[in-house]
């Protein structure tokens, strides 16, 4: 019969994982709330991703986060799935129940829970743009759609991609290629950057915001930097922002939450020891 380790211990799991920030904001709240466990990086690859769940299943671990590549492997392997990974279609977060292999997908909650606590009013917004049709893009769309936004457009390079979440998400997404965004732009409430430019070592994304309206707001998934360009154009249209570090703190709650039995704070002291440990020197 399978039983809980000793010391209770969860993980982040994928390939590679060196980058990952979830060791330390699990750590941190481990020592903040004194609760023995741990909580590991592994850099797993595809083969080996199976044998992983299987130690899940046999109680060696509470459970995990799953980032890249293993996200649709563990949609795919687990028992059953809540709402929002069955909407979103990939799996980040994953426990026990019964036995049973369990997966969650939090980035959604991330999403939503970053711009409750720094964006105030955006669940007022009818109209939104959403910048990028990958990965990210599945589950923002998701909240966006929860909050009640009535048009969600979503532009992307490839418009066939754009097309797929348009086929996924029904009669209120709109998909466009990338040169209908700058027109988009006077419609929406909320712009949401969901693609990799602007990160660091990226080149900037390209905006036309002379359009925006008064009262428009904008995030960005980006959070390295803080600061992106897309976020600098945003703020100088007279814009309100918010950036996209709150998501990675917000969507490691429910995790930490089930695994540990505590639900934790996500308050300015953990993000001023995220940006501290961000702005680390790497080695």
């Amino acid at each position: 019969m399978a039983s809980v380790p000793h010391i209770p211990r969860a993980f982040v799991a994928g390939h590679p994982i060196g980058h990952s920030r979830s060791p330390f904001i699990h750590s941190t709240w481990l020592d903040r709330y004194a609760i023995e466990g741990t909580y590991q990086s592994l850099d797993v690859k595809g083969g080996d991703f199976p044998g992983l769940l299987d130690s899940v299943r046999r109680g060696e671990w509470l459970g995990g986060n799953v980032t890249i590549p293993h996200k649709e492997a563990a949609f795919r392997l687990c028992a059953r799935r809540d709402e929002d990974a069955e909407a979103i279609g990939a799996v980040n977060t994953i426990w026990l129940e019964n036995g049973r292999l369990v997966g969650g997908n939090t980035d959604a909650y991330g999403f939503s829970a970053n711009l409750d606590q720094h964006l105030r009013g955006w669940r007022d917004g009818q109209r939104a743009l959403v910048l990028g049709a990958g990965g990210a893009s599945r589950a923002v769309l998701h909240a966006l759609l929860s909050a009640g936004y009535s048009r969600v457009d979503v532009a992307n390079r490839t418009p066939e991609r754009a097309e797929t979440l348009e086929q996924s998400f029904g009669p209120r997404v709109r998909a466009h290629g990338w040169d209908k965004a700058d027109s988009l732009v006077a419609g929406a409430d909320l712009i949401v950057n969901t693609t990799s430019l602007g990160m660091e070592g990226n080149p900037p994304l390209q905006l036309e915001l002379e359009g925006s309206h008064v009262g428009a707001m904008a995030t960005d998934i980006v959070y390295a930097p803080l600061e992106t360009p897309f976020l600098a154009a945003c703020i100088e249209a007279g814009m309100t922002t918010c950036d996209g570090l709150g998501m990675l703190l917000h969507q490691a709650v429910p995790g930490f939450a089930r695994w540990f039995g505590t639900k934790p704070e996500v308050d300015a002291a953990l993000r001023n020891a995220v940006i501290a440990d961000l702005n680390r020197p790497g080695p």
